[in-house]
């Protein structure tokens, strides 16, 4: 996987002559992956709008939407808004929301959790179930999304810096790996490269961090469910 980024990168990294003893570009991108798999905790994102990146847990974040496939590949991200950004905010602005909308992808559909309303093309949980069809629809629907849920695990397992936080006192500097680390977990997923094993030093606590991304059931679009009274009518009776 080394090698392969090291291709795509090296033009664009490389030094056009070795005065000033000049890092080399396999060094440049080793010190790199070692920078994205340790990082160091973010006090503070400082700056007179700090506290728009300040998320419901009442820690400084980035708000990153991302979507994936069923081989955790991410095929979708979006990684610019801050913390306090509602999910639903984050999707109407998005490219894939409009793509949808546009009929693009046809009959396919997306699954979210309860931060999104329903949509046509987009289903969410029922809020409260009354017959046992509804009942299966949210069971196959949260084991089903369940899949993206393993992809900020796997993601944040194999690059700690996003479970840790960020040194960087600028946002702008800050989206750039999240970005960066996305198109990396996707090349080490598409080159079967096996999980790292966790490093005993972070001590990181795994299970609170991955439950910080759950999201509570709030959103309720009514008159946008047809579809999904269409699944369940149809699928799950």
């Amino acid at each position: 996987c080394v090698t392969e980024v090291l291709e795509a990168i090296e033009p664009e990294i490389s030094h056009l002559t070795e005065r000033n003893n000049a890092i080399s570009s396999m060094n440049q991108l080793l010190l790199t992956l070692r920078f994205y798999a340790t990082g160091s905790h973010l006090i503070s994102a400082g700056g007179n709008d700090a506290e728009y990146f300040r998320n419901q847990k009442s820690y400084f974040s980035i708000n990153v939407q991302a979507i994936c496939n069923a081989n955790l590949q991410i095929t979708d991200l979006a990684a610019r808004w801050q913390g306090s950004v509602h999910d639903t905010t984050i999707f109407n602005n998005s490219r894939i929301r409009a793509l949808f909308e546009a009929g693009i992808f046809g009959d396919a559909l997306l699954l979210g959790d309860g931060g999104h309303p329903v949509r046509s093309y987009l289903m969410t949980p029922l809020r409260n179930t009354r017959t046992r069809a509804q009942e299966l629809y949210n069971e196959s629907l949260i084991k089903t999304r369940n899949t993206i849920e393993r992809v900020f695990g796997t993601w944040k397992r194999r690059f700690p810096i996003l479970a840790l936080g960020s040194r960087f006192s600028k946002v702008e500097r800050v989206l750039p790996v999240i970005v960066a680390t996305a198109i990396l977990h996707i090349i080490a997923r598409r080159a079967g490269d096996p999980l790292p094993p966790d490093d005993p030093a972070l001590q990181l606590p795994w299970k609170e961090i991955l439950e910080q991304g759950n999201v509570p059931l709030m959103n309720y679009a009514p008159g946008n469910d047809h579809m999904q009274n269409i699944l369940i009518n149809d699928y799950f009776r």
